[in-house]
């Protein structure tokens, strides 16, 4: 009798073990699945909620429905998402609104742009009376401060740093700089060095320069949007403080293929000095501005991010002059909510003439139009560095967004 009673209580026991188990993955699955729903889905009027790579999520009820404020009249109501039609799991936002029609571009395009302050790039000792000093690090300046102001005089490129410097002189001098988003200040003692200037040795560099893919032109509202991430500095990676720039015309005259470990580059030249637009942000889901001339390219739907699905789509990329060429991809991974947008999609490259040409992805296509299905989907923003055929994409939903 005792032994079947222990036989029942270590039944009991393993049964209670196997159920506390299963809740507990039942509880990672609905967490996992929770933190890939987006927070605000966009629809056309009468379109259904569905995801295409989550089936499984279904519209349980609207929670509750208030008008919005937007650029174009729309409608805004609170939805509550649940697995299978059974499990509550989140309420979003979801917007009826009418769908983005932009022209899609493909085009490389020149960029000039001007930080608001100096970057500090580099330090350099400088030598003295006295010996080598380096008046930056002792008053503990950092690789990737912006030098925005010193003493009274603000500090918008490498000529206002140096001049105010020389009208300080030897005494010293607060700095203030932007760090990691944060203001700070600090006190500095300029150098003088042997060409009897003072200086504070640190490099700096003011402006920015490349060669990036023009995404989309909203011609409605006079807006371009283009790379799917934002202009970062080469040397510290610190994202330029937009102060003024513009787009110029550019065409491609080279590549460089891209090879494991080695990402490939296309080489593009400036046409000329005339300014085609504005640059307005430097954000990180692209840059954006206004424009000054139409652009070539065909008009196409946008695709909401529900709606983009795992298979295949195509590229719009520029390898010789300024003419965009369709081609061959596999988005592989779809996801809602991503590292700062720009993890949105994984895509591999399969076209076999964009495989012998570049080896896939390279630098310069950033902001190449990812489409499937006749709709827009996205943007190209990097290329995994270990694999040239594959790279990461940003949803168009998310460059509309951060252009408005």
């Amino acid at each position: 009798m005792n032994h079947k009673k222990m036989y029942q209580r270590r039944t009991l026991r393993t049964a209670g073990m196997g159920v506390c188990y299963l809740l507990v993955l039942l509880a990672v699955l609905v967490g996992w699945v929770y933190s890939q729903l987006p927070d605000v889905i966009f629809l056309e009027p009468g379109q259904t909620l569905s995801f295409v790579q989550m089936p499984y999520i279904k519209v349980q009820k609207n929670v509750g429905t208030k008008d919005v404020s937007r650029a174009a009249p729309t409608h805004s109501s609170n939805t509550q998402l649940s697995l299978c039609g059974m499990l509550p799991l989140k309420t979003v936002r979801t917007v009826v609104t009418d769908r983005p029609v932009v022209r899609v571009c493909g085009t490389p395009f020149g960029i000039k742009m001007f930080s608001e302050g100096a970057l500090v790039v580099a330090f350099a000792d400088i030598p003295t009376e006295n010996g080598r000093a380096n008046p930056a690090k002792e008053a503990g300046l950092k690789l990737g401060d912006w030098i925005v102001q010193i003493g009274q005089e603000p500090i918008r490129s490498n000529r206002d740093l140096s001049a105010a410097l020389q009208k300080v002189g030897g005494l010293a001098v607060t700095v203030t700089y932007r760090r990691e988003g944060v203001t700070g200040t600090t006190q500095l003692i300029p150098a003088q060095g042997e060409d009897g200037r003072w200086k504070a040795g640190m490099w700096v560099r003011d402006s920015s320069a490349g060669v990036g893919t023009m995404t989309f032109v909203d011609e409605n509202q006079g807006i371009f949007g283009g790379l799917g991430h934002p202009i970062s500095d080469s040397d510290t990676g610190e994202n330029i403080a937009l102060r003024s720039g513009e787009i110029v015309p550019c065409t491609i005259i080279g590549y460089t293929k891209g090879r494991i470990g080695d990402p490939g580059e296309l080489k593009g030249q400036f046409s000329n000095g005339l300014s085609i637009g504005t640059i307005r942000k430097n954000s990180a889901s692209g840059v954006f501005g206004t424009v000054r001339r139409g652009f070539d390219g065909e008009y196409m739907p946008i695709a909401f991010a529900q709606e983009v699905k795992i298979g295949p789509a195509e590229i719009l990329t520029t390898l010789d002059g300024d003419r965009p060429v369709r081609y061959q991809v596999e988005i592989e991974r779809v996801q809602y909510n991503a590292d700062g947008d720009k993890h949105n999609l994984l895509v591999r490259v399969t076209d076999p003439t964009l495989l012998e040409e570049t080896g896939g992805i390279v630098q310069g296509m950033s902001g190449s139009p990812i489409i499937q299905d006749g709709k827009l989907v996205g943007a190209v923003t990097h290329v995994l560095v270990n694999d040239p055929t594959r790279g990461y994409g940003i949803f168009i939903e998310n460059m509309l967004d951060a252009a408005a």
